[in-house]
């Protein structure tokens, strides 16, 4: 009986509510596999997080327990009906699997946790969260996959429906492809933009689940799927594309589950009774624009009653297609996120007007037009314009590849509104051609009244990964050139991470490890990073290549298949999200795939060098010559394969793979030897060529010889002193500020991102860049909005300011605060909201008094180095720094004082 009622008393106590003392431990931001509330959870355990709020030092978690319910009556009475794990001794908050009853589909489970401090004293319980299953098992799908009897260009597809009395709940899993839009009873469902994400489709499937039960009723009800072409059908007729390809006829499935109060449940699903017409939209390409002529649209076909007769019946679909997924590989969705109006129009004297929003970002229009039935308005985005005020083209994939716009033709002569659904662009401004009605199909021309634009606006979309950086400095550009690169990072931000969003809108994987960083410090990218991971994986051939661009919607040739610098990704990502998130389910989820690539790549080497690559691609040579840029790519791609072998023995290290760890760190050595015999001259103590990039890489990936660091580094930092600009480009970049930085040189940086009379950050800014452009000199012909060249915001969190994370600790567990001061800022303040909760820095130096406040999450500890004087006292709230509480002094180490801290705030004063 002792051991049972112990139980019964321990659980009564951990269900009463603490006393919010000051410091009280308290958990919060509560998520399941990665996301609050997520909807269409597929896998068997989900996995629990939160994080431990307090305002106390040295606070921390010393157990947990965790509710998981059935209803969220039985969470508020505090029974776990589904699962009560019991109190666990253990500090983790993270990847926490769940271990209750089996869900099933649809499922809701609302689940809470409450945990106990350094004390053993328990928390309150959080405020409840909860997640809704999806369909894990294909055969669980009620609907199966339709589509309409005859190729058009966008398709309707609608079903009436009764539901009983009493609904309790209604959940829908929905896709449709290329692109689709949901609608229950004439009323959209939800917000999502360009459902479902891409993928290989042939490969993976993405579906969406929404809670609908408020958008039914008693009764007759109606189901509507307005499909689109999106990356699933790319079309050109006379109209830009990067490229065409087509995966089939566009097709739908879709599962409504109805649950009563009785118990009793039923189904809708997609079948061949539902009706197909073809939609107004009659063209739509991810690349070409998309026309919408509303006299074609089918007024009320989305909701009861509608007269569907004489509209053909859908026809089944019998090749299956990839593999289902829905939150498993699945990303924040793309959203409306704000609305710029035109800051500026001009009219030009053959009818057009040229509208400025003052800000190169994706947006899609927004209109209020009136005019006559059937007349249309044509808009053509353009990043710049000419010395005349008209748009230049160039940017956009030229005249030479065609153009692409948006169109809308009038249903009627009142005004109407319109916004299109299946083409955004990256662009800036827009020419507005006004075409009377019977003249815009091309032939025809008929005299007649003229269109007007009532109202126009930019609705900027982009995912929904949540903001986790603030930075600002005393000197104001520095914020305005994280603005610069935030916006062209913003931009790029869909389903995968494009590389820019208007004549690409691919999938170029290099971008994700060299600027994985800098994103990863402005947003919660995670999920998108690990559905790049699962993309790339998709795209391995048989031979373990893994291509450029992923998904591959198009096969390059050469190089621009096949680079070493590109593929790393494969292996970096996941290597990144580890030291960022602490998940290690990337690495053991690809390990196999990892290896079979490096093995790849190094069955390609000749002589123990790979030249594979396209070298330090978009340096500053690149764009000016047309040619080879200033590092060969034998350089590049050795390195990377070093880098490759090199991580492995890391992940192998951290998947508890000895073996494969002590035979992938002998590979590294061996292409590091083989490396130096080849590329480094000890005479002038410069690799290679002698670039940038060819002295930077060997520095940061740890190349070089010991003994050589010193002389490598003095050549760098001459070379780019003397230069007074960055040479490097989209590969070396990212290393030449991590190799200055790492040296101590970031002063050297600063000079560099800041000088506004050669190419770079801040010459881009004086031209009126508004997003960061793909070249440094913002030339002509290149995109105007490329995150490429964006490294420099890692620099700002990580180097600057001084917020990294601590190998030893990943998913910032332990914390490193190294700050770099630099002559010429007075103070640097950022916050970075990691998965611990939010990590905050402010320092200040002035007259040789060095200020560094800071503030780390509950349950994470740090390392602060400081930079002092020798011989300098170092104080701590005013005191003697080692002798205050949760401050432990351990070691100089060079012109710095390190210290190790518990969570809590503190403020450091020094001499310097």
């Amino acid at each position: 009986m002792k051991p049972l009622l112990a139980a019964i008393a321990l659980s009564v106590l951990a269900s009463l509510p603490a006393a919010a003392a000051p410091g009280a431990l308290a958990a919060a931001g509560l998520r399941c596999e990665g996301a609050a509330a997520p909807l269409g959870i597929d896998v068997a355990a989900p996995r629990l997080s939160w994080r431990v709020a307090s305002t106390a030092r040295g606070q921390r978690q010393t157990a947990w327990r965790v509710l998981v319910a059935a209803s969220p009556e039985a969470l508020a009475a505090d029974r776990g009906d589904l699962w009560d794990s019991g109190r666990v001794e253990s500090a983790a908050t993270d990847g926490i699997a769940y271990g209750g009853a089996p869900l099933a589909p649809s499922q809701a489970a609302w689940w809470k946790v409450c945990m106990w401090d350094r004390e053993g004293s328990p928390s309150a319980w959080s405020a409840p969260a909860t997640w809704t299953m999806g369909l894990p098992d294909a055969a669980q799908w009620r609907g199966i996959w339709i589509a309409a009897p005859g190729a058009t260009e966008t398709v309707l597809l609608r079903h009436e429906f009764t539901v009983k009395p009493g609904l309790r709940r209604a959940v829908v899993h929905v896709t449709g492809l290329g692109q689709y839009e949901l609608s229950l009873n004439g009323a959209r469902v939800g917000e999502d933009l360009f459902t479902p994400g891409w993928t290989n489709f042939d490969e993976t499937v993405l579906y969406d689940t929404y809670e609908v039960t408020a958008q039914l009723r008693e009764g007759r009800n109606a189901a509507g799927l307005f499909l689109g072409n999106g990356m699933y059908n790319v079309v050109r007729r006379n109209r830009f594309a990067k490229f065409t390809r087509s995966f089939g006829p566009l097709r739908a499935l879709l599962h409504l589950r109805l649950e009563y109060a009785d118990g009793s449940v039923e189904f809708v699903g997609t079948g061949t009774g539902w009706r197909t017409h073809a939609g107004p939209v009659t063209f739509a390409s991810i690349y070409g624009g998309e026309d919408h002529d509303a006299r074609l649209a089918q007024k009320g076909w989305d909701s009861p009653g509608f007269d569907d007769r004489a509209w053909a019946r859908a026809v089944a679909i019998l090749r299956a297609e990839g593999v289902l997924a829905g939150h498993r590989f699945g990303t924040e969705p793309v959203r409306a996120i704000e609305v710029h109006p035109a800051v500026a129009s001009r009219a030009f004297p053959d009818g057009t007007v040229v509208y400025d929003f003052g800000q190169n970002a994706s947006f899609l229009p927004r209109l209020r037009v009136s005019g006559p039935a059937g007349s249309t308005v044509r808009l053509t985005p353009a990043e710049v314009l000419n010395p005349d005020g008209t748009i230049n083209r160039n940017t956009m994939g030229g005249p030479h590849r065609g153009s692409s716009w948006w169109q809308y033709t009038k249903a009627t002569d009142g005004e109407e509104a319109w916004q299109p659904r299946f083409y955004y662009l990256g662009s800036r401004y827009l020419r507005a051609e006004f075409i009377p009605a019977g003249q815009a199909a091309g032939g025809g021309a008929q005299a007649g009244a003229l269109p007007r634009i009532e109202a126009i606006e930019a609705v900027v979309v982009h995912s929904t990964a949540a903001p986790v950086g603030r930075f600002a400095a005393s000197d104001p550009l520095l914020g305005r050139i994280r603005d610069l690169v935030r916006w062209a990072q913003r931009s790029n931000l869909v389903s995968i991470l494009t590389d820019c969003p208007h004549r690409e809108k691919l999938g170029w994987i290099e971008e994700f490890h060299l600027n994985g960083p800098s994103i990863r410090y402005e947003f919660d990218a995670a999920r998108l990073f690990a559905k790049a991971v699962h993309d790339m994986a998709d795209a391995q051939t048989p031979e373990g290549l893994v291509p450029n661009i992923a998904p591959e919607y198009t096969e390059f040739r050469g190089p621009f298949r096949n680079a070493a610098e590109w593929g790393a990704s494969f292996l970096l990502v996941p290597w990144q999200q580890y030291q960022f998130t602490g998940d290690a389910a990337l690495l053991r989820e690809h390990y196999g795939a990892m290896k079979r690539y490096f093995a790849f790549l190094d069955g390609r080497t000749r002589d123990g060098l790979l030249e594979d690559g396209l070298g330090d691609w978009y340096d500053l040579n690149l764009p000016k010559t047309g040619r080879a840029g200033l590092t060969p790519a034998p350089i590049t791609a050795t390195a990377f394969l070093y880098e490759d072998a090199r991580v492995l023995a890391e992940i192998a290290g951290v998947l508890g793979k000895a073996d494969d760890a002590k035979t992938f760190a002998a590979k590294a050595e061996k292409i590091r030897e083989r490396f130096n015999r080849e590329f480094f001259h000890a005479d002038t103590g410069t690799y290679a060529t002698g670039s940038q990039c060819s002295n930077a890489m060997p520095l940061v990936m740890g190349i070089a010889e010991p003994a050589d660091r010193g002389r490598v580094l003095q050549a760098l930092v001459r070379d780019v002193e003397e230069k007074g600009y960055a040479t490097a480009g989209e590969v070396g970049f990212r290393y030449l500020l991590q190799a200055l930085a790492q040296g101590g040189r970031s002063d050297v940086v600063y000079r560099l991102v800041t000088q506004k009379e050669k190419p770079g950050y801040a010459y881009q800014l004086a031209k009126g860049e508004t997003s960061l452009a793909e070249s440094w000199d913002a030339g002509p012909g290149v995109s105007h909005n490329h995150f490429i060249l964006g490294q420099v915001v890692e620099w700002l969190y990580k180097d600057l300011a001084g917020i990294d994370v601590d190998p030893a600790g990943p998913g910032f567990g332990r914390i490193l605060l190294r700050p770099q001061p630099v002559a010429g800022l007075a103070w640097v303040e950022a916050s970075y909201d990691s998965r611990r909760g939010p990590i905050v820095v402010r320092w200040e130096h002035e007259g040789g008094r060095f200020v560094l406040k800071a503030t780390i999450p509950a349950n994470t500890t740090a390392t602060v180095q400081l930079p002092s004087r020798e011989g300098e006292a170092v104080t701590e709230g005013g005191a003697p720094a080692a002798g205050r509480p949760g401050v432990a002094f351990l070691r100089r180490e060079g012109d710095r004082m390190v210290y190790s801290i518990e969570s809590g705030s503190y403020s450091f004063e020094s001499r310097w």
